[in-house]
């Protein structure tokens, strides 16, 4: 940060042209009295420092040079020292733990044992991927599992996204290592009645087509992309008839969608999530708290196993199936409810291989 510590009782910072707004400088010549607060998001602390403080300029050119910013190229145009008078650790209750990309990188680095790639989000300034109609920049960026990672997408204008149904995708353009440009479809996470924000989640595949690592690797927040519209191939029904939700691992994002609508439209459901241990759920906290005992997790690591036999037969005699996952998910379901004399047109299926 820009607070230098001059000694054991004194604490210091610059201050630069800015916006020449210096509301702070009148405040301080007129009760000399200030608190700094210190918040350490990763540990949840937080750190009430109180003081007096003074103006520097000019004839303290010693004392300005200790609190130059090296990687900030402004000029200091005055220094803010502050004498301390107490400080307290304050209620941390409150603070919803943070983290730079750096530390995101070091926790998974020790998790995975391979190094993390972390995007520049400099460099992605003023760059344009693809050539659709539709323009939409990344806005946020989380690490859903050591393996899959969300981003948010919104509009540069921050004006509404177009209307999306559940189970649409949307063809992402990739810049592959070699600079060639690549489209891959990812399925929109997030919720459709939601129109400020898109959100899809990226599976690394290191073994994959290389898509994926692309993804991981290239993408920033600022990056911006050129999309064609989203497309449905996977559309949930429009009435009120009960829906069996079946996920294999990042298959949950075409499925996450239509939870979001079913729950608003206040249809029965059921979500059954198969993962290979409990570290690949992505979304679990958010799908707890919209289902309860609506939600069946299935951990391979632990032996909990779908049954999809036990699952079809205690199905409502009139649901609608959607089955999203890999390729071998999706043939076994449709292997058995054909079987089971279940009518095609009530088992819908999308395949993530």
């Amino acid at each position: 940060g820009f607070v230098r510590v001059l000694d054991d009782r004194t604490l210091g910072f610059a201050d630069f042209r800015g916006n020449r707004q210096y509301v702070s400088v009148g405040n301080v010549r007129k009760d000399d009295r200030v608190a700094l607060i210190f918040i350490d998001y990763p540990n949840r602390r937080r750190l009430k420092v109180l003081g007096r403080v003074r103006l520097v300029g000019a004839n303290a050119p010693d004392l300005l040079a200790k609190l130059e910013v090296t990687d900030y190229r402004a000029r200091v145009e005055r220094g803010f020292v502050i004498q301390v008078e107490g400080f307290d650790w304050n209620c941390p209750q409150h603070i919803t733990p943070r983290y730079t990309e750096a530390e995101i990188a070091a926790r998974f680095e020790s998790q995975l044992g391979r190094r993390v790639p972390q995007a520049a989000s400099s460099a992605a300034a003023g760059t344009v991927l693809g050539e659709g109609p539709l323009e939409l920049v990344i806005s946020g960026i989380r690490q859903l599992t050591p393996r899959i990672r969300a981003y948010e997408l919104r509009d540069p204008e921050g004006r509404e996204l177009p209307a999306f149904e559940a189970g649409a995708h949307l063809d992402v353009p990739i810049r592959m290592p070699g600079g060639e440009g690549v489209m891959r479809s990812y399925s929109i996470a997030s919720d459709p009645a939601d129109r400020t924000a898109w959100e899809i989640a990226v599976l690394r595949e290191d073994e994959g087509r290389g898509g994926s690592r692309a993804a991981h690797e290239d993408f920033a927040l600022g990056l911006r992309f050129r999309t064609e519209l989203p497309r449905n191939h996977f559309a949930l029904h429009a009435d009120a008839r009960p829906a069996v939700l079946i996920a294999g691992g990042v298959g949950i994002t075409a499925i996450k969608a239509m939870v979001h609508a079913l729950v608003a439209r206040g249809n029965a459901l059921h979500l059954h999530y198969a993962a290979r241990n409990s570290r690949e759920f992505a979304y679990a906290g958010e799908l707890r708290r919209m289902l309860g005992d609506r939600l069946t997790f299935y951990d391979s690591a632990r032996d909990t196993r779908m049954d999809l036999g036990v699952l079809l037969s205690t199905a409502p005699s009139n649901a609608v199936f959607y089955v999203c996952g890999s390729e071998r998910l999706v043939q076994e379901v449709l292997h058995l409810t054909a079987a089971r004399g279940i009518d095609p047109a009530l088992v819908r299926v999308e395949s993530f291989d």
